[in-house]
């Protein structure tokens, strides 16, 4: 199985990989109005293909803000529905993890199922506020540095709509991209609308794994 950095010419191939393993709306989540004219964090945007070459699991990373602090949002994650079961899900996150941490970021969130993502040291974030409808209950958070979370609290934004930034090392730059991957652009004086990657919304963040990587679906 080879692990790589998502590039431009891989985008339709993920996206197909999302739209299979997700709900057709799944573009109607509040996540995706949070990612919604800001750039993706690619060097933490990861995929595994198999000895044919396909694209059998993906995950990406957005920047956001949470009550003006800059922090990663994980999602969505996805697992081609005959993979399932062999933990290619945890092996994206728990590589990407560690390479944030790596590129300097503090902090991670998502929206998804505690019971699955404690195992990454994911737990309950309280204060934090996601775009409507998403269940309080499961917006969870992993501090990649002590403490980066103590104090964080309001609610989450999308990177560029609160004027300045305070950066962090890892930088996270709003630029408004057409697609995932297209070529930087100036950055976007205020883009609008927000999202996550909400549940029962559905079941986790956006991760779209069966009850071997342990169930709970993630959230796109």
């Amino acid at each position: 199985m080879e692990l790589t950095v998502e590039t431009a010419e891989d985008e339709a191939e993920v996206e197909a990989l999302f739209d299979l393993c997700f709900a057709p709306g799944r573009r109607a989540l509040s996540s995706y109005r949070l990612r919604e004219g800001v750039a993706p964090i690619r060097a933490l945007c990861m995929i595994l293909r198999d000895e044919t070459g396909q694209i059998v699991a993906a995950i990406r990373y957005w920047p956001v803000r949470v009550g003006g602090t800059p922090a990663l949002l994980l999602g969505p994650v996805a697992v081609h529905p005959t993979r399932q079961g062999e933990g290619l899900a945890a092996r994206l996150i728990r590589e990407t993890l560690a390479r944030a941490l790596a590129m300097g970021h503090a902090r991670v969130m998502l929206v998804g199922d505690l019971p699955y993502y404690q195992r990454f040291g994911f737990t309950k974030l309280e204060g934090v506020e996601m775009p409507p409808p998403t269940n309080p209950e499961r917006i969870l958070g992993l501090a990649l540095v002590p403490g980066a979370w103590e104090g964080i609290k309001g609610a989450v934004t999308r990177a560029g709509d609160e004027g300045p930034k305070r950066e962090e090392s890892g930088a996270y730059q709003a630029r408004p991209a057409q697609t995932a991957f297209s070529s930087p652009e100036p950055l976007a004086p205020r883009v609008g609308p927000n999202e996550a990657d909400a549940g029962p919304e559905p079941a986790l963040p956006e991760a779209a794994f069966t009850a071997s990587d342990q169930r709970p679906r993630p959230r796109t």
